[in-house]
């Protein structure tokens, strides 16, 4: 393991200006080295990128710019490997990189920094980071979403209450409740990919604000890094954290969609409901009642969305009065960026895995959706399309319903007399059958089998093409 010397500090790497050694609190205080070893692997990525274009343009010489990028590849799998010692002087991954180059190759290894600062150079790995994040979520969120659709597909024919107010309102197929998720999660994956595209513009080559005074090729940066455009503004360039705020909101978004499908697990599995068990995997005990089976992951989940948001909050806030242009408040764009984005992965894996195992009560719902009047308005639209103004058909309708609850009925206990007795359009007890109800629901949309099906294909339809173009 490499050691260090108090020389070999790099707070020297720019302490040529100072004469007093920095207070060991504020070291501590100052240094984002625990938060940022995330930013490694692509420090590196960008510093191999940046040592080939000074070589290129003659800045340094081939030589040397060929034994920086060996050495950085060096330096990035030693200290991925724990196989160099680092400290709270290192200040943070950038420093901690370039100073051990500096240890293995001397001089050269000081020539790295040439025609870059800091500011550029953080923010370019930020952008790297934030790319490489939207891609592995949006990995994730695709197989939870091809989930979803296997789920649907299985219990095509299960019929549950669907609900306005959290009362029973009409009759829905479970599948298409389970695909209302799918879009939502669409929509996620599409802010993702926005905010990956967002993070895909060049800062290297800004320096500290300026611009550099160096003859740079920043396309060919861009190019090796597979940015799609360079950075226009300087200032801007290294101020900028859109491309982090989109990637927070995506973030949140995506946890408030998961909260509420947990809230719909954690109801579903109650006694009350009965719709869904989830697997003891899943689910926790208690530590005082025997009996309890809680559905503790999907609350945890349902709980973790404030966290998420906190993050997108925190980092609007610190943005809000920031001049232009690099002001140390910008330390504090990553740290719960990282959190953020683990937190979605974690969740949706918990989610993927309480949903692929958890039991479908299908006569539970069935049963459920039987009760509570869900017939009504399609007993009213069938007035209608007799004739009758909807307001006389809502009427009526209404009075049966008050007259069966007055006598703790439902619509099953109806006769076709019984139903002839409020209007003599009423010519079929199927119109009060949930099955012959849910399937009248044909609009494109809606919830009748041939249209969950047509739903189903266009949701696989698309899972397949971001398959087809990842590859």
């Amino acid at each position: 393991m490499a050691k260090k010397t108090d020389q070999d500090t790099n707070s020297n790497l720019w302490g040529g200006r100072f004469e007093g050694a920095a207070d060991q609190e504020m070291l501590v205080f100052g240094a984002s080295l625990p938060v940022d070893m995330n930013m490694l692997p692509y420090d590196i990525m960008a510093s191999i990128a940046h040592a080939t274009m000074l070589g290129k343009q003659g800045i340094i010489t081939a030589d040397e710019a060929q034994l920086l990028v060996k050495t950085l590849t060096e330096v990035g799998h030693d200290i991925a490997a724990g196989k160099v010692e680092l400290s709270l002087e290192d200040e943070d991954i950038h420093m901690a990189v370039e100073g051990e180059l500096i240890r293995r190759i001397g001089e050269v290894g000081k020539k790295l920094h040439t025609g870059r600062s800091r500011n550029d150079q953080v923010v370019t790995d930020f952008r790297l980071f934030c790319r490489s994040a939207c891609s592995e979520v949006i990995d994730a969120l695709l197989g939870l979403m091809t989930d979803i659709c296997d789920l649907a597909e299985a219990n095509i024919g299960v019929i549950m209450p669907g609900y306005t107010h959290m009362q029973k309102a009409q009759p829905v197929l479970f599948s298409h409740h389970l695909l209302a998720y799918f879009w939502m999660l669409n929509r996620d994956l599409e802010r993702f990919e926005d905010a990956a595209m967002a993070a895909s513009e060049l800062p290297l080559g800004a320096a500290a604000l300026a611009g550099s005074t160096f003859d740079l090729d920043r396309e060919l940066v861009a190019d090796a890094l597979d940015f799609v455009q360079v950075a226009p503004n300087s200032m801007d360039a290294v101020s900028n954290r859109d491309f982090a705020l989109d990637c927070d909101y995506a973030c949140a978004m995506v946890m408030m969609h998961y909260s509420r499908l947990c809230e719909e697990l954690v109801l579903w599995s109650s006694d009350e409901f009965g719709f869904i068990t989830l697997a003891d995997a899943y689910s926790t005990g208690s530590s005082i009642m025997p009996q309890k089976k809680n559905p503790d992951y999907a609350e945890l989940t349902r709980g973790k969305t404030g966290r998420v948001y906190a993050t997108l909050i925190g980092l609007l806030t610190t943005m809000k009065g920031l001049p232009l242009a690099y002001n140390k408040d910008l330390q504090e764009d990553k740290e719960g960026l990282f959190d953020a984005v683990q937190t979605v992965l974690d969740c949706t894996g918990a989610l993927d895995g309480m949903l692929t195992t958890m039991q479908v009560n299908s006569e539970r719902m069935l049963d459920d959706a039987q009760s509570g009047f869900m017939a009504a308005t399609d007993l009213a639209d069938h007035l209608v399309r007799s004739g009758m103004p909807f307001r006389d058909a809502h009427h009526i309708v209404g009075q049966i319903v008050h007259d069966l609850e007055k006598q703790g009925k439902d619509f099953r206990d109806l006769s076709l007399e019984g139903l002839k007795a409020y209007a003599k359009e009423f010519d079929d007890l199927r119109l009060v059958d949930i099955r012959h109800v849910l399937e009248g629901h044909d609009t494109f949309g809606g919830t009748s089998t041939r249209r969950v099906r047509e739903q189903l294909e266009l949701a696989h339809t698309l899972i397949a093409d971001y398959d087809e173009s990842a590859e």
